[in-house]
């Protein structure tokens, strides 16, 4: 006889260990209740397969009425504690883990998502309207969003020291003259120092510094195409990479893209093909951003010689390479573009993400459009700070960087697997999940019918701030898909916001929205 078709004795769950989220006194009975109980099956007093007691049997041992005692069962069902089965009753529920969840489908990967004008124009508006919505609902909200580590996650006493000595050494570093160059010879030396790690061989006078990864992916859009050309982009990708092409008045080319190996190259070939206006694509090989893929080696020298063979630009965007974990540093596609290809990458890195957020310090090395780069650079921004240069360079050129990286990547890896398990301990049934191998968040595809747009809204109200699917693509199809932040400790309070998440999306389950054309909700 199983444990499901027996009533073995209940153990007394005030003896029960600490609860992980404890319900005050001033709470109400049933959630004190509930947390009681809670309390029992993290212990392990109440196991997997025990049947809970019944509504009246809560009501005589609690001394409480038939509603709180139903609405006990119901609390500990939505979060995810129990089971109920008809005319049986609630049973604790075995922990689902993460690597059990399924991952991510594949999408078709030969046919590349047509662009199309009646659906293109509009992602800016849309993009401001989350974030104007987010500024409106106040400071305190819990941000699970954002692709940002945690401020405790960067070494600022480290920093300070280092730009204290740089400042006792260069009193005048601070002091703007006309004489400053656009790239400071140490920064380049040091990042082309930085970039024989990781297997790209550049000289120093290729590298030029730029005001984050942003304005290199800018600068290199705008080397490469003018209006009405079109850019390959994978698919889903960063919305901030559709917001440059879409203010430039070009026209983003969506390519089906894998969760584990990221853009389908079979696809990104028949449009080369088809595509006479097509000038460049844009990838980010490593920790795609939000599908968290990363490219296999064969694939980006496959995709560099297809870039040389139609002539297309191949704009690198290697802002989360160092977030990977693997045992050896990963080879961007940058490292296949021999000079006999007329350097057909253009190549876009950052250290906001890894080294000082605060000082926007990205670089980029530019291949055959480096003048038109330099050009442009210098005609918008003039010359480039020294200061933010010479730390980045004295921090990388350090062995205390790659020790730093070592542990923020353990950080990281700890608060990814607390909120996968999260994921699959409050989130609805038939949600995929695919953990990638680092980075800075999650992403996720959830039940047909809940509307990640919704979640949004919702979980505003209830201060939680998420990023829906629908901000990282033009083509409506990402409307199930939700992208959540790790960047941040797994505290109680993250806990509680997943399990908000979960009773959010539970509630759309129950009360579906009414159906919307598609093209409405990509105008929204």
């Amino acid at each position: 006889m199983t444990l499901h078709s027996v009533h073995p004795p209940l153990p007394d769950p005030a003896g029960a260990a600490a609860a992980p989220r404890p319900a005050g006194g001033n709470a109400p009975r049933y959630r004190q209740l509930a947390a009681l109980y809670e309390q029992a099956i993290a212990a392990g007093t109440l196991a997997p397969g025990m049947r809970l007691p019944s509504v009246r049997e809560l009501c005589q041992r609690h001394g409480v009425s038939l509603t709180t005692a139903l609405q006990v069962l119901r609390q500990l069902e939505s979060d995810g504690r129990v089971e109920a089965r008809e005319r049986v009753g609630y049973f604790v529920r075995s922990p689902q883990r993460a690597d059990a969840l399924p991952t991510v489908r594949e999408p078709d990967l030969h046919e590349p998502l047509q662009p199309d004008p009646q659906v293109f124009a509009g992602i800016n508006e849309r993009i401001s309207l989350f974030l104007e919505k987010a500024r409106l609902a106040g400071p305190g909200v819990l941000d699970l969003g954002s692709a940002m580590p945690a401020p405790s996650l960067f070494d600022a006493a480290a920093l300070n020291r280092l730009a204290t000595q740089l400042l006792r050494e260069q009193p005048d570093v601070l002091v703007y003259g006309p004489s400053a160059p656009t790239t400071h010879p140490e920064f380049q030396q040091a990042m082309a120092r930085h970039a024989l790690t990781f297997g790209v061989s550049l000289s120093p006078d290729d590298i030029g510094a730029t005001h984050g990864n942003s304005e290199a992916v800018n600068l290199a859009l705008d080397a490469i195409a003018g209006p009405g050309d079109v850019i390959a982009v994978e698919s889903p990708t960063f919305f901030g990479i559709l917001q440059a092409i879409e203010v430039r008045g070009l026209r983003a080319l969506e390519i089906p893209s894998s969760p584990r190996t990221g853009i389908s190259l079979e696809a990104l070939e028949l449009a080369a093909r088809n595509e006479p206006r097509l000038k460049g694509v844009v990838v980010v090989p490593h920790l795609q951003m939000p599908l968290g893929s990363v490219m296999p080696d064969a694939h980006k020298e496959r995709l560099v010689a297809l870039c040389v063979e139609y002539g297309l630009a191949l704009i690198e965007d290697d802002i989360y390479r160092e977030f990977v974990e693997s045992p050896v540093p990963l080879r961007p596609a940058k490292a296949w573009d021999r000079p006999g290809d007329a350097g057909q990458v253009i190549y876009c890195a950052s250290l906001s993400k890894s080294f000082a957020p605060g000082l926007r310090q990205g670089w980029m090395s530019a291949g055959r459009w480096h003048a038109r780069v330099q050009m442009l650079k210098f005609a918008r921004t003039r010359n480039m700070q020294s200061w933010s240069q010479l730390l980045a360079a004295r921090s990388v050129d350090s062995p205390a960087y790659e020790r730093h990286m070592r542990r923020m990547r353990g950080q990281l890896r700890a608060q990814r697997e607390a909120g996968a398990q999260a994921i699959a301990r409050y989130f609805p049934p038939g949600t995929r999940l695919s953990l990638p191998p680092g980075g800075i968040s999650l992403w996720m595809e959830l039940p047909a019918g809940i509307s990640t747009s919704r979640l949004y809204d919702d979980a505003l109200a209830r201060g939680i701030r998420v990023a829906p699917g629908s901000m990282f693509s033009n083509t409506g199809r990402y409307e199930h898909f939700l992208r959540m932040s790790c960047g941040m400790p797994f505290t109680p309070q993250v806990e509680a916001g997943y399990r908000v998440l979960g009773e959010l999306m539970a509630a759309q389950q129950r009360q579906p929205a009414p159906a919307v054309p598609a093209a409405r909700i990509l105008r929204a």
